[in-house]
C-alpha cells in the first residue's frame, strides 16, 4: 500500500471504548495547595521548557497549535506532511484540516525515528516533517534538523509529551521551525497548549478571548477536578453550597440549550480526539496562562523524575513487563512512565476495572496504518501501557498504584508472589 493512499477524510476510529470505572487517582495534574504554593524562587536555576525556545502563543490545545503551525508553514491542498506512524488521531486531524496528505514514516522500538525511512519518503509534495518527543524522551533532533535543511522542508517539533526538557544545551522546541506543546499534560489546568517558534515571528497568529463563559468554565472545571481527587479539601467545604447551586443552574442551562450553540470549551479538554477549527482563533484562558507562569517548573521536573524512578524501580522486574526506555537521561522530564507488556490486553482491562490510572497512547492508529506500514508502531500501540508520574501524585497514591500493578501483573505467573 502506498503511504499516500491513506484516505484523507477517514474517521480515526469507530470503536467504542469499553466503560470502566473512573480512575481512583488523577491521570494528569490536579490543582492542589502544593501546586498553588510552588511559586518560582527568585535566583533558583530554571528547568528548561518549550517556553524558553522562542516566540510563544498560548492556545487551547496542542492540536490547535499543530493546525496553526501548518498554516504558518503554508501547508495546503496537494501538499504532504510526514507524520510518525505511532501517533494519536489528534495529531493527524489538523493535517487533514489543512487539506494535506499525511505520509506515515517508521519508528524504531525505542521510539526514535527511522531517518532512512523518512529520507526515502520525501518528494516534491513534502512540505513538513512532524517529529514527536515521545513520553518526554527527545528524538535525534540535530539529525532531523540537518535532514530538513538539506532537503528543503520544514520541521514541526511535537512537544506535546515534552513541555519540559533539553538536548545538547538547548530547550526542546528550539530545533523545529515551529514547535507545539500541551499545557494540560503538565500543569493543573483544564485546557491549554502553545505554539512556539525559535525561527519565525508569530505576529500573524492573532488570538482573542473565547468569552466570559469559557473563562468561568475553565476555573470551575479545574477546581472541581481538584475536588474530585481529594485536593483542596478546605476550599471544597467552603464552596459546597455555591457549587451545588452552580450545578443546578448549569443543568438547567444545558437542558434549555438542547445541545445547540457553540461549546463553552474545546473537546480536547474532555479527552476527545477531534479537531474543531472554531478554536483556532481563541486564546488560552487567563487562568491557564496564569498557572503556566506561576507553577514551579523546577518542582514539576524534580517530582516527575523522582516518581518515574520510583515506578521504574518497582515495575522493572515484573513478569512479562519491562520499561520502554533503558535509562532516564539527564534533561528528560517525562510525561508518563511507559511499560512494555507481553500480555497487555488482560492487564489493561484488569487495571482499568480497579480504577488504576493507566492509559495507552496511540491505541487507535489512523485507518490504513498497520504492520505493513510500520510493525513497530502497531506493536507499541498494543503493548505499551502508561502510568502517571506527574508532580501532584501523593506518596500513598503512588504506593497504591504500584501495589495494584504488581497484583495483576503477577497473577498467574509461575512462582510469583503477589
Amino acid at each position: 500500500m502506498s503511504f499516500s493512499d491513506v484516505k484523507p477524510h477517514a474517521v480515526p476510529h469507530d470503536a467504542v471504548p469499553p466503560a470502566f470505572p473512573r480512575s481512583r487517582l488523577p491521570v494528569s495534574p490536579r490543582l492542589s495547595l502544593a501546586a498553588l504554593a510552588s511559586l518560582r524562587h527568585l535566583g533558583a536555576p530554571a528547568v528548561p521548557s518549550i517556553l524558553d525556545a522562542g516566540a510563544v502563543r498560548f492556545v487551547t490545545s496542542g492540536r490547535v497549535a499543530i493546525a496553526l503551525a501548518l498554516r504558518e508553514m503554508g501547508v495546503g491542498a496537494g501538499d504532504a506532511v510526514l507524520v510518525p506512524s505511532y501517533h494519536c488521531a489528534s495529531m493527524i486531524e489538523p493535517v487533514i484540516w489543512a487539506g494535506a496528505t499525511p505520509v506515515f514514516y517508521r519508528i524504531h522500538p525505542d521510539t526514535s525515528v527511522d531517518l532512512d525511512d523518512i529520507a526515502s519518503k520525501i518528494d516534491g509534495r513534502t512540505r513538513v516533517l512532524m517529529a514527536t518527543n515521545y513520553f518526554g524522551f527527545h528524538q535525534p533532533l540535530p539529525a532531523l534538523r540537518a535532514l530538513c535543511d538539506a532537503r528543503g522542508i520544514q520541521l514541526l517539533e511535537d512537544c506535546a509529551h515534552s513541555f519540559l526538557g533539553e538536548h545538547q544545551g538547548r530547550p526542546l522546541g528550539s530545533f523545529g521551525d515551529y514547535a507545539i506543546a500541551s499545557s494540560m499534560k503538565f500543569f493543573p489546568v483544564y485546557e491549554g497548549g502553545c505554539l512556539v517558534s525559535s525561527r519565525h515571528p508569530l505576529d500573524a497568529v492573532r488570538l482573542q478571548s473565547a468569552g466570559l463563559g469559557f473563562e468561568a468554565k475553565v476555573v470551575l472545571s479545574t477546581v472541581e477536578d481538584g475536588f474530585a481527587y481529594g485536593r483542596l479539601p478546605v476550599l471544597r467545604a467552603l464552596l459546597a453550597v455555591p457549587m451545588m447551586a452552580k450545578n443546578a443552574l448549569w443543568g438547567r442551562i444545558k437542558a434549555s440549550r438542547h445541545g445547540t450553540g457553540p461549546a463553552l470549551a474545546p473537546g480536547s479538554s474532555d479527552g476527545g480526539f477531534g479537531f474543531d477549527p472554531a478554536w483556532l482563533t481563541k486564546r488560552s484562558s487567563l487562568f491557564a496562562r496564569l498557572m503556566v507562569k506561576i507553577v514551579s517548573r523546577r518542582r514539576m521536573g524534580e517530582l516527575r523524575r523522582r516518581n518515574y524512578r520510583r515506578l521504574e524501580a518497582a515495575l522493572a522486574n515484573l513478569p512479562g513487563c519491562r520499561p520502554l526506555f533503558n535509562t532516564l537521561q539527564d534533561g528528560v522530564y517525562p510525561w508518563v512512565f511507559p511499560l512494555l507488556c507481553d500480555e497487555p490486553q488482560a492487564l489493561f482491562r484488569a487495571l482499568k476495572q480497579d480504577g488504576v490510572p493507566v492509559i495507552r497512547f496511540g491505541e487507535y492508529l489512523w485507518p490504513g496504518v498497520d504492520a505493513t506500514v510500520c510493525p513497530t508502531s502497531v506493536d507499541l500501540s498494543r503493548r505499551v501501557l502508561q502510568f502517571p508520574c506527574h508532580q501532584e501524585l501523593r506518596e500513598d497514591e503512588l504506593a497504591w498504584m504500584i501495589e495494584q500493578v504488581h497484583r495483576h501483573a503477577c497473577r498467574g505467573a509461575p512462582g510469583a508472589t503477589v
